[in-house]
């Protein structure tokens, strides 16, 4: 009878599982930048394709007047990206490296020093689509009271249709697992503080 209830269990949590996943994969899909507001800086976190070269281009635009690059490789420097052929520095508005963070619980809190230290009360976070949900949760969790404009940054070489690409498919379901995790670590973290 247990045998068959834990059974029963582990499948329901599957199927609960596997829907979050597809809605997860469907929402991510169709999220869009709303590139009309502008706000105090740009946020952008390094480790995924056209990142950077996008949060310069906003920058470039005059969307913000300054750009934390949050998650750079140690000894980066400006002249380095300069001379990267997919990011295209025309502004000479203020772009600072950050070089200490390592993942995305460090770059949220990373930011939030670097916010603070600015007096910013408004960012436009851009990162890779399938990275922006969980980065949401880190960055609302370290930032209260700053407003987040979400803006995602797709790749070619994430398929859209990623259940049919395994590749793909791991990168989605490792990423859904991490937000689900997030999720409720913050979740858990209100109801102890109340």
């Amino acid at each position: 009878m247990t045998k068959k209830i834990l059974v029963y269990a582990g499948g329901v949590a599957f199927c609960c599982w596997l829907g979050g996943l597809m809605g997860f994969g469907y929402c991510i899909n169709r999220l869009r930048a709303d590139e009309t507001v502008k706000t105090d800086a740009i946020v952008v976190l390094t480790g995924g394709r056209n990142r950077i070269g996008e949060a310069v281009r906003l920058l470039n635009d005059g969307l913000a007047r300054q750009l934390l690059i949050s998650g750079v490789s140690k000894g980066t420097s400006l002249n380095t990206l300069k001379k990267r052929k997919d990011i295209n520095i025309t502004t000479d508005r203020e772009i600072t490296l950050e070089e200490n963070s390592t993942n995305t619980v460090e770059n949220a809190i990373e930011a939030a020093a670097w916010v603070r230290k600015n007096k910013i009360r408004s960012i436009r976070l851009v990162t890779s689509n399938y990275h922006l949900p969980r980065s949401m949760a880190e960055f609302r969790a370290n930032n209260g009271d700053l407003i987040i404009l979400a803006h995602p940054v797709y790749s070619e070489k994430v398929a859209v249709r990623w259940w049919k690409n395994w590749r793909s498919f791991f990168l989605i379901a490792g990423e859904y697992n991490k937000f689900l995790y997030v999720w409720l670590k913050n979740r858990i973290g209100k109801l102890t503080e109340d």
